[in-house]
C-alpha cells in the first residue's frame, strides 16, 4: 500500500519558524506601511494558504475572527482554534476586497485604542491596478502602490471609521502572493485617472 506524503505548501503554514518569519514580515509591512512584503513561496501553491499564513501568525486562541464573506475553509477554523465572532465585535475580520463593507468594526476605545479591529482584505492583485497614495508615518514623502481588486468604498468607510484618531482599524491587503499593511496612522486616496502596472 503506497502512503502519499502530506504535502509541504499546506503543512509548512503550521510550522513555528514559518509563522515566525511571517510575523517579522508582517511587522515590517505594518512599520513601511505601502511596502510589498511576499510571503514565503512555499505556502503560495495552495488557493487560500496566503490567507491561512496570515491567521497562522497574528490570531490564536485568545482573539476573535469575523468572516463574513465565508473565505475560511471549516477544516482552517478548526486549525486555528480562534473564535468566531460578528464583525461588529471581532478583533481580526477577513472580507473581499471587491465587496463594500455592509458593518461598522469595532474601532476600540481611548482608554484602549489597540482594541480596535484589524481588517484583512482579499484583493485581485498588488502592483497592478489603481494607484493608492499613502502618506504618514514609515513613508519619506509618499508611497504609491497599484492594486486591483479593491472597491474604493472600503477606503471611504476607513477614512470614516479613523476620523477620530487613535480609534480606528489597521489593515491588511493580500492577494496570491504578497502582503501591505495599511496602519490606521496612514492617509491613503485613490490617484484619479492613474493606474500603473509595476
Amino acid at each position: 500500500m503506497k502512503i502519499e506524503p502530506i504535502c509541504k505548501p499546506q503543512s509548512a503554514v503550521w510550522e513555528p519558524a514559518v509563522q515566525q518569519k511571517a510575523f517579522r514580515q508582517l511587522m515590517n509591512a505594518f512599520a513601511f506601511p505601502g511596502s510589498l512584503e511576499t510571503l514565503l513561496p512555499e505556502v503560495q501553491e495552495r488557493e487560500n494558504n496566503l490567507l491561512r499564513l496570515i491567521l497562522a501568525t497574528l490570531t490564536d486562541g485568545a482573539v476573535t475572527v469575523a468572516d463574513p464573506h465565508h473565505l475560511i475553509d471549516d477544516q482552517d477554523w478548526a486549525k486555528l482554534e480562534t473564535n468566531k465572532e460578528a464583525p461588529e465585535k471581532a478583533r481580526f475580520i477577513v472580507a473581499r476586497g471587491d465587496t463594500a463593507p455592509i458593518f461598522s468594526p469595532a474601532l476600540g476605545s481611548l482608554e484602549c485604542p489597540e482594541m480596535g479591529a484589524t481588517v484583512i482584505l482579499n484583493v485581485t492583485y498588488i502592483g497592478r491596478g489603481e494607484a493608492l497614495v499613502m502618506r504618514g508615518p514609515g513613508i519619506q514623502s509618499e508611497k504609491v502602490i497599484a492594486c486591483s481588486g479593491l472597491t474604493p468604498a472600503w477606503l471611504n468607510k476607513r477614512s470614516e471609521w479613523n476620523g477620530a484618531f487613535p480609534l480606528g482599524v489597521d489593515m491588511i491587503l493580500f492577494d496570491t502572493a504578497r502582503v501591505i499593511a495599511i496602519p490606521r496612522t496612514t492617509r491613503i486616496k485613490i490617484k484619479e485617472g492613474q493606474s500603473w502596472d509595476m
